[in-house]
């Protein structure tokens, strides 16, 4: 975000992101870039009716939701990149979108066909799209735009309160009401915060009285919708800020703890097929929801600098994001699962509220929100990974190989990591300096790390896990350090006392051989069923107080596309035994027998692989 220049009445950020463009993406995570923008992300303008044809710029499609969020993800993957060619293109739909603002002062259509006429969702959505380009280019004419739509939204609530998607999802918009207030200073964008956050429903309260606690087959509406839920669990955060009230800091940790003990996943995200789905395994997660969850948690850093939520962002990052996705990123499921052992249409389902083809990997299976809204992930977390320190350093909250460039005390600052991490517990920093200076460096260290250490010269400092380590010192010219993270193997307990393997910031599953079977479409964008072609129905045998005897990890070369089950740079190997009642049930793996489970069948060497790196796995094992 911009350098604040006023004296702002909102609570600081403990991490104050860094503008789009400061950050460079490096390694692998350069690499995965160029995939997305090489796939869908990069080419759905040419051939996708809904962005093709928009009527966000005068076409006959759809006039809501989905170019928003398209560009909400694709203008910071055309700036991490520097991509000529999609720059070209973002330059030209942000050019028409502000000469043909309507005159009372709207963005975008009034009204689509399939919505009500002055929609606040899509404005939302436009507004952070917006905010990055303007970060990126200080194109003025932003700035304008905004002001004139943030006056007609602040006219409009008082004639209309929030209603729908708008309602559930209020915070997206005080986040820009936010970043506005903090460009300009004008008062009056303060009482429009709080008229969103009070015609906003109640989030803090959902979760105060949680009811919903397993799989929803009747009952569901706007409040148990899985989207609506990953994007609220940054609302309160979002509105401390304003309320300087702790009771709304604490609130954000109860939604997680809720969240995570009647639906969460081993991945760090929970269930919701489309709605609340309990703790099974077989049940789906939509892709939207996996995006909308990192981006909660990027902010949520930003505003409390808490480890656990860096923490529990890798987790979705490095797992979640990645598997949804057709390795080369030309196709993506709507519903994922961590025990995913058949993607195929199929009306015998396991989902209550999504349809057949939830599974499949295509263009747009199910429903097209996820085709337009799955772009923001990899390149927010890119955009996210350092950010400013309140008191003038520079911090560091997720790791990926990148750059930063920053401006501290006058200084201009080059920080750089080189590093295979999350496959690999080695972390190389570089930082230049055009002058000699004094600042803080914030390294974390995740929770699970103990032991972690950081080499700078011949000096050897014990970092204390879960903490954002300081270094305080003079900063001149070259700066070498290194810093080892542990990564220790953790056995959790699961659903019906099953067992998942998790090392440092990476889940592992079965790998599971695959036949890709085309159903339709054209490609390379067509859609996919992925059948299995080897057994997946095992139970392990692990020694949980000391799992490192019975697991053995062999790190390879990170490749070209590393999230792929050929390209997975590393693999772990493990004993177990098929359980042959364990078999598929409504397109998906049946229900997990209760461990300690018995089998005598014969006993065999299991490969695993990283959870982002599959297509088809099973996640949590019965135990033996």
């Amino acid at each position: 975000m911009n350098e604040i220049k006023i004296d702002s009445k909102l609570a600081k950020r403990k991490f104050i992101p860094l503008p789009l463009g400061s950050i460079k993406p490096r390694g692998w995570l350069l690499n995965q870039l160029r995939i997305q923008v090489n796939g869908l992300s990069g080419h759905l303008d040419e051939f996708w009716a809904d962005i093709a044809r928009s009527g966000w710029i005068g076409g006959d499609a759809e006039g809501w939701e989905r170019a928003p969020y398209w560009l909400d993800g694709i203008v910071p993957l055309a700036f991490l990149l520097d991509d000529a060619k999609l720059k070209e293109k973002i330059h030209k739909w942000i050019d028409y979108i502000l000469t043909h603002q309507n005159p009372d002062g709207w963005l975008g259509p009034i009204k689509d066909t399939r919505y009500k006429e002055y929609d606040p969702w899509p404005i939302f959505i436009i507004m952070k799209a917006m905010t990055q380009y303007y970060e990126a280019t200080k194109d003025e004419r932003v700035i304008s735009a905004l002001r004139k739509v943030l006056i007609r939204l602040d006219k409009l609530l008082d004639e209309r309160p929030l209603f729908d998607w708008g309602k559930s999802r209020w915070a997206d918009g005080v986040l820009s009401v936010h970043w506005f207030y903090e460009c300009t200073g004008e008062e009056w964008l303060l009482n429009l915060a709080k008229k969103l956050h009070d015609q906003g429903y109640n989030w803090s309260e959902h979760f105060a009285d949680f009811k919903y606690k397993e799989r929803l087959t009747i009952g569901f509406d706007q409040t148990t919708h899985v989207v609506n839920n990953a994007m609220a669990i940054k609302s309160p955060g979002v509105w401390f800020r304003q309320s300087h009230n702790e009771a709304d800091k604490k609130s954000v940790y109860q939604i997680l703890e809720m969240l995570d003990r009647y639906h969460g996943q081993v991945t760090g995200i929970f269930t919701g097929d489309e709605h609340y789905a309990g703790l099974n395994p077989s049940q789906g997660t939509e892709l939207c929801a996996v995006v909308e969850y990192m981006f909660s948690l990027e902010n949520l850093i930003s505003f409390f600098g808490d480890v656990a939520f860096s923490d529990r962002l890798e987790k979705i990052t490095f797992n979640a994001l990645p598997a949804t996705f057709k390795p080369d990123m030309w196709a993506h499921q709507y519903d994922q699962q961590a025990n995913q052992v058949i993607c195929k249409h199929s009306e015998d389902k396991v989902y209550a509220t999504n349809g057949p083809d939830s599974n499949i990997f295509g263009l747009e299976p199910n429903y097209g929100c996820c085709t337009a809204n799955m772009h923001q992930g990899f390149p927010k977390f890119a955009s996210h990974l350092w950010m400013k320190s309140e008191d003038g350093g520079l911090a560091i909250i997720a790791y990926a190989p990148s750059e930063a460039d920053i401006s501290l005390s006058g200084s201009s600052v080059n920080a750089i990591l080189e590093t295979d991490y999350p496959f690999d517990d080695k972390l190389n920093f570089t930082i230049k300096t055009d002058k000699a200076i004094e600042f803080p460096l914030y390294l974390r260290i995740p929770n699970w790390a103990e032991g972690a250490e950081i080499k700078i010269g011949n000096d050897v400092i014990k970092a204390k896990s879960g903490t954002f380590h300081k270094i305080v010192r003079e900063w001149s010219g070259t700066t070498s350090l290194t810093v080892h993270i542990p990564m220790r193997v953790v056995i959790s307990r699961r659903y019906h006392n099953s067992v998942a393997i998790e090392r440092g910031a990476l889940v592992y599953s079965l790998k599971i051989g695959e036949e890709w079977k085309k159903v339709k479409g054209e490609e390379p964008h067509a859609d996919w069923e992925v059948y299995p072609t080897t057994d997946w129905n095992y139970a392990l045998e692990i020694n949980e107080a000391n799992p490192e005897e019975s697991i053995k990890f062999e790190l390879k070369t990170v490749g070209d596309c590393p999230f792929s089950p050929e390209g997975a740079p590393i693999i772990a190997k493990v004993k177990g035994r098929k359980v042959p009642e364990w078999t598929i049930e409504h397109n998906a793996a049946g229900p997990l027998p209760e461990s300690p489970v018995k089998s005598s069948e014969p006993l065999e060497e299991l490969t695993l692989i990283p959870y982002g790196c599959t297509n088809l796995r099973v996640t949590e094992f019965p135990k033996l």
